[in-house]
């Protein structure tokens, strides 16, 4: 598989981003030569060293805008699309947006198709995210039925902003109030999941056409999250769960204000969890070895301690 890239032109729509970052990497790993789009795409410029000379390009180009897309994509062999929000245009990126990218993918002529989804999306969801990201995929397969579309579930890193907040927030607060205690997540490992959508786009014969759910090898709760978390930390917060209906109170009456610990639509897709379905193939038919949060959260929380990564020393 490693050598099915090598010198292939692969367009990246939205690699500026947290999970952009990783794949950008496994594919110039593969020798791709690899475009990435974006409306800023300014932003994914710390990943050209990664790359080797002429490897590596930056355009603008905008999925809400069609006539942006056809410069873009010429002479692609393949396309990656990540382009999301949590904002208010949820519809016309991830929705209307895809549908505009797999139609100019169409149009030139590009070999293999990758939209990037999420574990949840359903066209009748009670969230805008959720419509949006399954009207993308309906939109996408309208227009190329042999593209591939991957679902991932929540990622986890070491630079990301969702363990990192929990241990910066175990560390600072000595009562945790945790939302959705009982909601159950299947957290996945950022690299994996690159991987994952990398051999899917890598063998487009083999994985054309198919739905993937990409989710890490373990379910847990919220609540063992958090005191996974805290004692990674090595910190003893008060870990406070609150019932649905003041998490839901909380979200609605505050979620509006910048930096408010959740918002009415984080809380639903809480809610309703974060798991693979069981009825599609995940990782394990992409050839991906899954690693668990639990091989990394004690190295990655030491930052996190009292005393940080000297706490051994000094307290010995």
């Amino acid at each position: 598989m490693a050598q099915e890239l090598m010198d292939k032109l692969v367009v990246l729509v939205g690699g500026g981003g947290f999970l952009g970052r990783y794949v950008a990497q496994e594919l110039l790993s593969r020798g791709a030569r690899l475009r990435v789009v974006g409306p800023h795409a300014e932003r994914a410029y710390g990943l050209k060293p990664l790359g080797n000379l002429g490897q590596f390009q930056l355009l603008h180009a905008d999925v809400t805008k069609p006539e942006t897309l056809p410069r873009v994509l010429g002479g692609a062999d393949a396309v990656v699309n990540l382009a999301g929000t949590f904002g208010d245009d949820l519809a016309a990126v991830m929705g209307a947006g895809a549908g505009n990218l797999a139609q100019a993918a169409r149009a030139a002529r590009v070999a293999a198709f990758v939209q990037v989804s999420a574990i949840g999306a359903d066209a009748d969801g009670e969230t805008a995210y959720a419509r949006a990201k399954a009207a993308g995929e309906a939109a996408v397969h309208a227009a190329l039925p042999g593209a591939t579309v991957v679902r991932p579930g929540i990622l986890f890193g070491a630079d990301d902003h969702f363990i990192n907040r929990f241990g910066s927030l175990a560390s600072s607060l000595p009562v945790l109030p945790v939302f959705g205690p009982e909601a159950r997540i299947q957290p996945l490992f950022v690299e994996d999941c690159a991987r994952a959508i990398v051999a899917a786009l890598a063998d487009p014969e083999r994985h054309g056409g198919k739905t993937f759910e990409l989710a890490g090898p373990e379910v847990i709760t919220m609540l063992d999250l958090n005191q996974r978390i805290a004692a990674a930390a090595e910190r003893k917060p008060l870990l406070a769960p609150l019932p649905d209906g003041l998490s839901g109170l909380i979200a609605t009456l505050t979620g509006w204000l910048p930096g408010a610990p959740i918002t009415s639509q984080q809380w639903k897709l809480l809610k309703a969890g974060n798991t693979a379905s069981g009825t599609l193939p995940g990782c394990a038919e992409l050839g991906v070895q899954l690693h668990p949060l639990g091989l990394f959260l004690d190295r990655w929380m030491t930052r996190f301690r009292r005393n940080g990564r000297f706490a051994d020393r000094l307290t010995a």
